[in-house]
């Protein structure tokens, strides 16, 4: 089962993962933490692109393109993959496509989680962090039993610089841009499913398991 699970800041591509890893034993691959992965245990790609990032320059796509091949041809990738952030842009969706038709892994499925501006900005305002644990909670939707402090480890929570509307709408503008024509590459396809991820959780994961159901 080959996935891309795609959709703006807010829209709840971490909790979807999660539950869909869970329900399907499939690696969630995120290409943040593969390059931060391959940087820190020095591997030639990782080597290569720590050059890149020390000159303060974006690491190439043919630099992530090789290190998503390398990945998705581990064994943990034997019933499939769960990609996340990755291809953000047209030209990396039609380098992934090759590559993925290469090594016999073509994506099956694109969930393409859709969220409306005006609940992006509620969930990505009021999200608090725990600087200590990890822990997530947001003001509304889900507090903290004491206002402020972690529930698991009792550190102060705090906000991320970049959870403002200000920077949501540079990210909004960024994701229409580069990412909406990858969504529509893979339309092309017929693989997209269109998930509205303003309802609940658990309706959200229902229509994502239905989707999946069709290529299980």
């Amino acid at each position: 089962m080959n996935i891309l699970i795609m959709g703006p800041a807010g829209a709840g591509k971490g909790t979807m993962s999660d539950l869909i890893l869970k329900e399907y034993d499939i690696p969630h691959i995120s290409t943040g933490d593969m390059l931060r992965e391959n940087v820190r245990n020095n591997t030639e790609l990782g080597i290569e692109a720590k050059s890149y990032m020390e000159a303060g320059k974006l690491v190439p796509d043919d630099v992530i393109n090789a290190m998503v091949e390398k990945r998705l041809q581990e064994p943990d990738c034997q019933k499939g993959y769960l990609l996340d952030g990755f291809p953000r842009t047209l030209v990396q969706a039609e380098a992934f496509s090759e590559i993925a038709d290469k090594i016999g892994k073509p994506v099956e499925s694109v969930i393409a989680l859709e969220v409306d501006f005006e609940i992006l900005k509620e969930r990505i305002t009021g999200r608090r962090i725990c600087p200590k644990c990890g822990a997530i909670y947001h003001i509304k939707n889900h507090p903290s039993k004491v206002e402020g402090i972690c529930d698991d480890c009792g550190a102060e929570l705090t906000q991320r610089k970049d959870d403002t509307v200000e920077q949501l709408t540079v990210r909004m503008e960024e994701y229409d841009k580069s990412t909406k024509p990858v969504i529509d590459f893979y339309e092309g396809k017929g693989v997209v499913t269109h998930i509205n991820a303003a309802q609940k959780p658990d309706v959200v994961f229902g229509e994502i398991k239905e989707a999946l159901g069709k290529i299980a």
